[in-house]
C-alpha cells in the first residue's frame, strides 16, 4: 500500500522527526517500523516504539547538556541504535555526522575536530578504543555513549563514556520531571534546519562535510516515493554503510515518509540468507556488491557438472538476446519468449532464490560506475537491475533507468522535479530541492560548486538520442594520450571488473603513447581456482605472482582489449602485490579508487611500464587497521599484452 500523495505533500512542512512523531500517531503498533535479526531471531520495533525510543535518546542528550545547534558524531554500523540516535539527536536541535566504522582513530579524531562534535555515539568496544586512542585530541568532546555493552565492563570507572542504556534512563527520568519539555523541543524544528552531514568520498582530496537540510531529504524521498512502485508494508534492507548518502536517504527519508520497514541483518555473512527470510522488494547498494555477486555466481556455474554448466550457459544466451532486443526497442519473437519463459522456470528463477534476490521489484546500482556487461548480465538472468546515478550533493539518487527503457550504458532519466543540463565543456549540471545547503565551513567550496544555482556534478556526460544520461567519467580524470585521443578511465576499468578474477584496476596514459594499468586479482576466486590446479601459495602476495595467476589475468584482459578501441587497449600491465586499501589511503571509505593518490604512491611502478624494465624489485609498507606498520619487498613482472 503506497502512502496518498496529500499526505506526503504535509510532510514536506515537517522536519524528519516531526514526521516521525506524525507516523507514530497514524500507524502507532499497527505497523512494523523497524526490524532487526539478532542471534537468528527478527526483533521487531513498531512506530510507537520508534518514536519512544527517539524520544529516550533526545531527552537523554539534552540531559547530558546538548544545545541547540551542536554537532553530534555516530559511528555505528547498521543497527536501530543510529536511527534512534541520529533522529533523537535531530529532535533537539543537534546536528548528527556519521562516521565510518571502518576508519582508524586518526580519520575519527580529524573529522569530528573538524565539526567541534560536542558527544559521540559508538558502537561498541572496538569503536570506544579507537577514541580512547585520541582522547587527548577531543578535548571539546564531553562524553562517549557505546551502544553494545559487551567488554565494556573494565571502562566502568571512566567518566567519559556512559552506556546507551544509560542515556535512555536519562531520557526517561527528564521525561517523567517535565513530560512537555520534547514536544516543545520537537516543535522548535524547521525544515530548512540543517538535519545532518556527510562527508563526501573524498577521491580527489581530502573529504568535505556536506550539509543536508530536512527539506532536501523530504524532497528527495518524494522523488522516489512517486516513482518506485514502494510504499507501506514494503521491506528495505540496510546493507551499505550508515555514512552513506544511499542508506542515510533511504532509511532516515523514504522509509521514515513512505512507512516502509527498515530491516538491518544480523551480519555480512548472513545477508542472503536474510534476503530469502524477509523478501525485500527493492535494494540500491554498491556496485561491487553487484561486481562481487555477479563474479560468485559465474565462477560456482564453471565448477558446476556439465549438464547445469550447459544449461546456464544456453539459458544466459536467451536471456541476453532478449535483454538487447528490449534494449533496442524491437518486437521480441514468440520463440524467443517461450525460451526465456522456460529458462526462467528451469534455471533463473532458482538461481535467484538461491542468492536471495527473488523477490526484488527493482534493484539498482550506484555509488561507482559499473561495466555494462554486469547490468546485461543480471538483466540476462532474471533480475530488474538498473544503473542509477547521484551523489551526495544532490541529496542522493536523481537519475533511474525507466522500467520500459532499461539501457545499460546509461544511467537513465531525472526523477521528477529534477532538471539535468551539459554545460559546455560536457559537465553534468542539476537543478533540483534536494540540492545541499553547502560544505561545512568552506564557503569557497560552496560557492563552486554551483554554476547560476546548477549543481556542479564533477562529471562528464552527455544525453543521448533518447534523453538518457550518459557518464563519461570525472571531468577532471579524463585521460588525453599522447596522441591526443580522450577517453575516461572508468570507461576501461568497470569493463575489466566484470572478470571474475579481477578485484580493482587503476589504468594510466595521461601524455602516454599507451595504456598501462595496476591490477588487483580477486583473491577468493583467484584462490579458488589456483586450488582446483593445485597450485601452491601462501599470501594474497604469493599468489598475485604466480605464472599461472599471471597468464589467466593476461588472458581476461585480452578479451576485453579485443572490445576496445585501439588507443584504448591497455598495453602493460602489473599485478599489483597488494590490495589497494582505504587503511593505506588508496581507497576511499566507500571503496572508490583515490587515483592521484594512487598514481604517486606506485610511480615508480608506473614509470617502469613505460620503459623496456622486465621486472622490478619493490619495498613497500602496509598500514593495518590497529595502526601497525608492515613491510612487503617483493619483485613484480612487467606484463606485455599484444
Amino acid at each position: 500500500m503506497k502512502i496518498d500523495k496529500d499526505t506526503i505533500s504535509a510532510y514536506g512542512k515537517l522536519t524528519l522527526p516531526q514526521i516521525l512523531s506524525k507516523q507514530a500517531e497514524r500507524i502507532g503498533s499497527d505497523g512494523i517500523a523497524i526490524r532487526e535479526k539478532a542471534y537468528g531471531i527478527w526483533q521487531t520495533f513498531d512506530w510507537t516504539e520508534y518514536f519512544e525510543y527517539t524520544t529516550k535518546v533526545g531527552l537523554g542528550l539534552k540531559s547530558l547538556g546538548v544545545n541547540r545547534g551542536e554537532n553530534i558524531g555516530i559511528i555505528t554500523d547498521n543497527h536501530p541504535e543510529w536511527l534512534f540516535a541520529e533522529l533523537g539527536g535531530q529532535s533537539v536541535g543537534a546536528v548528527t555526522l556519521n562516521l565510518f566504522t571502518s576508519a582508524v582513530s586518526g580519520e575519527l579524531a580529524h573529522t569530528l575536530n573538524r565539526i567541534r562534535a560536542t558527544y559521540v555515539i559508538a558502537g561498541d568496544q572496538e569503536q570506544v578504543d579507537k577514541l580512547l586512542e585520541v582522547k587527548d585530541k577531543l578535548s571539546h568532546i564531553r562524553k562517549v555513549i557505546y551502544v553494545d555493552p559487551t567488554g565494556m565492563r573494565l571502562y566502568s570507572d571512566d567518566p567519559w563514556l556512559i552506556s546507551f542504556r544509560e542515556l535512555l534512563q536519562l531520557g526517561e527520568e527528564l521525561n517523567r520531571n517535565e513530560p512537555y519539555l520534547f514536544a516543545r523541543e520537537l516543535q522548535k524544528g524547521r525544515p530548512d534546519d540543517i538535519a545532518l552531514m556527510i562527508t563526501t568520498s573524498g577521491t580527489t582530496g581530502i573529504s568535505k562535510l556536506a550539509m543536508l537540510s530536512h527539506s532536501n531529504f523530504f524532497d528527495m524521498a518524494s522523488k522516489w516515493l512517486e516513482t518506485d512502485t514502494v510504499g507501506m508494508n514494503f521491506n528495505w534492507l540496510s546493507i551499505s554503510p550508515p555514512a552513506w548518502i544511499v542508506d542515510q536517504i533511504w532509511g532516515v527519508g523514504i522509509t521514515l515518509i513512505g512507512g516502509m520497514t527498515m530491516n538491518f541483518p544480523e551480519m555480512p555473512e548472513t545477508i542472503v540468507e536474510d534476503f530469502r527470510e524477509i523478501g525485500p522488494t527493492v535494494i540500491i547498494t554498491s556496485s561491487r556488491f553487484w561486481e562481487d555477486l555477479a563474479s560468485t555466481i559465474r565462477v560456482k556455474m564453471s565448477d558446476a557438472g556439465f549438464i547445469k554448466r550447459k544449461l546456464f550457459s544456453i539459458s544466459e544466451k536467451i536471456g541476453a538476446k532478449t535483454v538487447d532486443l528490449e534494449s533496442q526497442k524491437k518486437k521480441i519473437p514468440f520463440y524467443l519468449k517461450i525460451m526465456k519463459w522456460l529458462a526462467s522456470i528451469i534455471i533463473f528463477r532458482p538461481l535467484m532464490d538461491r542468492v536471495g534476490c527473488s523477490q526484488f521489484v527493482s534493484a539498482f546500482t550506484g555509488g561507482h560506475p559499473i561495466s555494462p556487461d554486469v547490468i546485461r548480465f543480471f538483466r540476462s538472468v532474471g533480475l530488474n537491475l538498473k544503473q542509477c546515478y547521484g551523489l551526495t550533493e544532490s541529496g542522493g539518487i536523481f537519475q533511474v533507468q525507466p522500467d520500459n527503457e532499461v539501457k545499460a550504458e546509461t544511467v537513465g532519466k531525472p526523477l521528477p522535479g529534477t532538471e539535468i543540463n551539459i554545460s559546455e565543456d560536457q559537465e553534468v549540471l542539476v537543478l533540483s530541492k534536494a540540492n545541499f545547503m553547502g560544505y561545512y565551513n568552506d564557503y569557497q567550496a560552496t560557492e563552486s560548486a554551483f554554476d547560476n544555482g546548477w549543481l556542479r556534478t564533477g562529471d562528464a556526460g552527455y544525453l543521448d538520442d533518447d534523453g538518457h544520461l550518459v557518464i563519461i567519467g570525472r571531468k577532471e580524470e579524463i585521460i588525453r594520450d599522447k596522441d591526443g585521443h580522450v577517453f575516461s578511465p572508468d570507461f576501461i576499468e568497470t569493463r575489466l571488473k566484470f572478470s571474475p578474477y579481477i578485484k580493482e584496476i587503476v589504468t594510466f596514459g595521461e601524455g602516454r603513447s599507451y595504456i598501462t594499468a595496476l591490477v588487483n586479482i580477486d583473491m577468493g576466486n583467484v584462490g579458488n581456482w589456483a586450488e582446483d590446479r593445485m597450485i601452491p601459495y601462501t599470501t594474497y602476495t604469493d599468489l598475485s605472482q604466480q605464472p599461472l595467476i599471471e597468464q589467466l589475468i593476461v588472458e581476461e584482459v585480452k578479451n576485453v582489449n579485443e572490445r576496445l578501441p585501439d588507443q584504448m587497449k591497455i598495453r602493460k600491465m602489473i599485478l599489483l602485490y597488494k590490495l589497494l586499501d582505504a587503511d593505506d589511503e588508496e581507497l576511499t571509505r566507500t571503496g572508490k579508487v583515490r587515483r592521484r593518490f594512487v598514481y604517486g604512491l606506485y610511480i615508480k611502478l608506473i614509470e617502469a611500464m613505460y620503459s623496456d624494465q622486465k621486472e622490478l624489485d619493490v619495498k613497500s609498507k602496509v598500514r593495518y587497521r590497529n595502526g601497525q606498520i608492515n613491510t612487503i619487498e617483493t619483485s613484480v613482472k612487467i606484463l606485455t599484452l599484444n
